[in-house]
């Protein structure tokens, strides 16, 4: 069995599936998981301001232990200096993609709740600040974040995942609490 450290983070691109990902490692070890979009977004998607985003994610980071889906650049230099393992997502655009536009339309079509009661709809899919719109134009700052962090020594210690079956496998491996 895999020990998993104490500060975890889980890195990818947008519809890489860091939150099924996070929640799955935390089941299986005990880790405290924290979604990130719950501290971001407030009810009708308003994003929470960024001193109290920075706020939060201090507060969540400052623990012993911990397991974060995502760090965004603005609260990055937080996280980084704390985190003992970084899990990378490292999948193809098409797979994050086709993953991310499948469970948009879904959420749009049964209008589950997603972060503090947030749902999807049709007229936010394609305004100017629609998910997939972020997926493009991130994908390639947050591959390359993750792959300069698997390349540096200095960096915290990081695994990266190219295929679902190897992250999977791997979680299966952890042991529990």
């Amino acid at each position: 069995m895999t020990e998993l450290p104490d500060r975890v983070l889980l890195y990818g691109v947008t519809g890489s599936g860091k939150s099924t990902a996070g929640l799955a490692i935390g089941a299986r070890t005990g880790h405290p998981v924290t979604l990130v979009d719950e501290l971001t977004w407030q009810p009708g998607w308003v994003p929470v301001e960024e001193d109290r985003q920075r706020e939060l994610i201090g507060e969540v980071v400052a623990g012993d232990r911990w397991l974060l889906d995502s760090a965004y650049g603005q609260w990055r230099d937080l996280v980084e200096p704390r985190v003992q393992l970084v899990v990378g997502l490292d999948y193809p655009r098409w797979l994050s993609l086709s993953r991310l536009v499948r469970r948009t339309v879904r959420g749009a079509i049964t209008k589950e709740p997603r972060c503090n009661g947030n749902v999807e709809s049709f007229a936010k899919i394609f305004d100017r600040s629609s998910i997939i719109r972020w997926h493009f134009q991130s994908f390639v700052r947050k591959r390359d974040r993750m792959r300069a962090w698997a390349a540096d020594p200095s960096a915290p210690e990081t695994l990266l995942f190219t295929r679902p079956r190897d992250l999977e496998a791997w979680i299966r491996t952890l042991a529990g609490p």
